[in-house]
């Protein structure tokens, strides 16, 4: 069976967005936690306890839980715990390649103001056998983002911790930021006739690509299609960007095996190439307009980061 990775679920009921422009919704940076967290000096994570509470929960007003919390986690799932160095090893990256990003390209207060109040991380996958999937990463209203499969992070492989965690906090993060200033409904109508929300997953990311998508969940529906341009482009190096567009300059179908082939088949009309950048630029002039965000400033940041990754520094505090 052919397994898909579909790591974003949107659960974002109108009734729960804590990030529309009413007024008496508006974020204002002051902690949603009633009570300072007790720290006890007892336990052998004390350590790691208070470098969360001074890293995460004070500057960024976010509750860090990587003990996993069984209220917090879905039970349809047989889930496991995150091993402690898993836990802090991806602490301490998202502050290096997704919070310190974006307190240097945008605001000290940024993500004070309009992150997300919770981390949860999860050891295992979610996996569902019946569909052949595997959850990688959920976010509820804005407010809640769980990782899973964090016991099986690899620091030295930037591809792989992209694809599971920090293409994942991009995405979810540029759904917090539409949610809050819609981008240009005009958007919607560049891919329409090949959405598909029900079967995204038995394209390939190669036959995406060559319709306009930046990914195979991006062709599911237009505001996955919105927030996956901009994620990718963000994590993805010169040359893995520019094999999504040579993908998208090409044709595929898939063989028997579900694997991506060129086929010589007469063309559609669709400019794959064209469309992708098309909308990338929208993305671009939307997050400089509405966000005072400069797409490309925050991506040179992340990729100077990605590539200049020393971990041993990272968990020092010392980069």
């Amino acid at each position: 069976m052919k397994t898909f990775f579909n790591y974003i679920f949107i659960l974002c009921l109108a009734s729960v967005l804590l990030f529309s422009c009413n007024d008496n919704n508006k974020i204002t940076g002051d902690s949603i936690f009633e009570d300072v967290p007790v720290l006890d000096s007892t336990l052998s994570t004390y350590n790691f306890d208070l470098w969360l509470y001074h890293n995460y929960l004070i500057p960024y007003n976010i509750k860090f839980d990587y003990k996993m919390v069984d209220v917090g986690s879905d039970m349809d799932y047989n889930l496991v715990p995150t091993e402690n160095l898993k836990a802090q090893q991806l602490a301490h990256l998202m502050r290096y390649l997704w919070f310190d990003v974006y307190k240097k390209v945008v605001s000290d207060d940024f993500l004070k103001l309009y992150g997300p109040r919770m981390i949860h991380l999860i050891g295992s996958p979610a996996i569902n056998a019946s569909l052949g999937t595997i959850v990688l990463g959920t976010a509820e209203g804005g407010i809640k983002i769980t990782l899973y499969y964090v016991n099986s992070l690899d620091p030295t492989n930037i591809p792989i911790m992209n694809e599971y965690y920090f293409k994942t906090m991009h995405h979810e993060f540029a759904h917090i930021l539409h949610q809050t200033k819609n981008y240009p409904k005009t958007y919607d109508a560049i891919s329409a006739g090949h959405y598909d929300m029900d079967g995204w997953q038995n394209r390939t990311d190669e036959e995406a690509n060559s319709l306009g998508f930046a990914s195979n969940y991006g062709s599911s529906q237009p505001r996955e299609d919105f927030v996956e341009i901009i994620a990718n482009y963000i994590v993805k190096t010169d040359a893995d960007w520019n094999k999504t567009l040579w993908n998208a300059s090409k044709e595929w179908t898939q063989n028997s095996n579900g694997e991506a082939v060129l086929t010589t088949k007469q063309s559609d009309g669709v400019d794959g190439q064209a469309i992708i950048l098309q909308k990338l630029e929208i993305c671009r002039e939307w997050l400089s307009e509405k966000w005072n965000i400069k797409l490309d400033s925050l991506r040179a940041e992340v990729q100077r980061r990605q590539s200049n990754l020393n971990m041993l520094k990272v968990m020092n505090d010392d980069y």
